[in-house]
């Protein structure tokens, strides 16, 4: 038995140290021009999903949403996020292109995660992404104001409805479009 505990304990060491020579040496490929491996795409987006479960509090937002509110989510949105995210006339990114991972049209294909994730993540950011994080560039109440706005993006008001297309040139997605067109794909 411990022949068999030593072997695979110098198993383990062997395959840790050839890992990380396989990477201090450069084979590891770090181009963000370039679709990733499947596998990699899969086993990051299993790792962000697992930290997030793991370290994001379940947080309430604690603003309503109000028109106002839904309004000054859109200025911030549009001010901090569209660069990257897309803008509120739902056209894509000029940047979606030149990131690894591309970073998702929130607009067009909102997320469908809970408020206390999409919020976490705005906060922390997402390591190895691109993503930044905003907590010291945003106040908690912005942060707070883009989190509802992405997860309220099927349900606006009128007013607000209104307030979007006179602004933004194009009416809000009512959400039937994603119910004609099939599923929803969540985003992380």
């Amino acid at each position: 038995m411990g022949k068999f505990t030593l072997g695979v304990i110098v198993t383990l060491l062997v395959l840790l140290l050839g890992g990380l020579g396989f990477a201090t040496l450069g084979f590891f490929p770090t181009a963000a021009n370039v679709a990733p491996p499947h596998l990699e795409r899969r086993i990051a987006m299993g790792a962000v999903d697992a930290s997030m479960e793991r370290h994001a509090p379940r947080v309430t937002n604690p603003l309503t949403p109000t028109d106002q509110n839904l309004e000054d989510g859109m200025k911030v949105y549009t001010m901090n996020c569209a660069l990257c995210h897309g803008g509120l006339d739902r056209k894509p990114s000029s940047l979606v292109a030149s990131f690894y991972p591309p970073p998702p049209n929130l607009i067009s294909d909102p997320p469908d995660d809970p408020e206390w994730h999409i919020f976490y993540t705005i906060r922390t950011g997402v390591r190895y992404t691109g993503m930044p994080s905003w907590d010291k560039t945003l106040s908690e109440q912005d942060m707070w104001k883009i989190t509802m706005l992405l997860s309220h993006l099927d349900k606006l008001p009128p007013a607000v409805q209104e307030y979007w297309k006179t602004s933004f040139g194009v009416a809000p997605s009512t959400g039937d479009e994603k119910k004609e067109g099939g599923e929803k794909h969540e985003h992380h």
